[in-house]
């Protein structure tokens, strides 16, 4: 496998695995993350997957930028040694339309369908997380089918309910806390995907395989009740 370099600022260094977003560089992405995070260097701060790069944080009072580029090129020769771990399947619950997803008509116009055809095959597919970014906890989720494809609002909402499901272009993603935005909301769900008093605050991470399904009304509040419950 052939990495390239770039420096991200002084204190880290992007790996890339590819240019282009796909299954393939998805799967190298985690194994050149788990590789070192079971074998991390001495001066290894913190590492970001994400698209198709790592970018690995380090500390610039331990080592310089040569020396840290000269030992992942080392380090990553041992990724046939790692096997990257099964991606987790997390099954999301989400009540679609209505208060909760107030764009689910426009996204079913805009592709000439109706909204319960919108939701079927939201609900159909398994998707990836490609990414955690853009606010705390917020997974870029891929693999949506582009029959439900939509563009982002010309004018973005100053809040956004957090758990509220959202499509822009061919992605997919949940919205974890209250924040501005500009993608379609078509739904919610009652699972809380970021809780900054956990060790790991983040519900979803890069690599994990989603599962949408639907739930009604009656549905969500009961299980967001019970999820608040256990987590306050």
């Amino acid at each position: 496998m052939d990495y390239s370099f770039s420096p991200l600022g002084d204190q880290a260094i992007v790996i890339e695995v590819g240019q282009e977003i796909s299954e393939e560089a998805q799967n190298q992405v985690r194994t050149v993350s788990q590789l070192l995070e079971s074998r991390p260097p001495h001066w290894l701060v913190e590492i970001i997957p994400a698209f198709t790069t790592v970018a690995v944080f380090y500390n610039s009072l331990s080592a310089g930028y040569e020396t840290v580029e000269a030992e992942l090129k080392e380090l990553l020769q041992q990724t046939e040694e790692v096997a990257a771990s099964e991606a987790r399947t997390v099954e999301i619950p989400v009540c679609y339309g209505g208060e909760f997803g107030p764009d689910l008509a426009f996204v079913a116009e805009h592709n000439g369908l109706a909204p319960e055809e919108v939701i079927r095959i939201h609900t159909s597919g398994t998707y990836s997380v490609h990414m955690i970014g853009f606010a705390p906890g917020f997974p870029f989720i891929g693999g949506m089918s582009e029959k439900i494809a939509a563009p982002r609002r010309d004018s973005p909402r100053l809040r956004i309910p957090e758990r509220t499901v959202g499509i822009a272009g061919k992605q997919t993603g949940i919205y974890p806390i209250e924040t501005p935005g500009g993608w379609q909301l078509i739904g919610r769900t009652p699972m809380r995907l970021f809780q900054p008093e956990n060790t790991v605050p983040s519900l979803l991470r890069a690599g994990d395989k989603i599962v949408f399904k639907k739930i009604t009304e009656s549905e969500y509040h009961a299980w967001k009740e019970e999820d608040d419950a256990e987590n306050y």
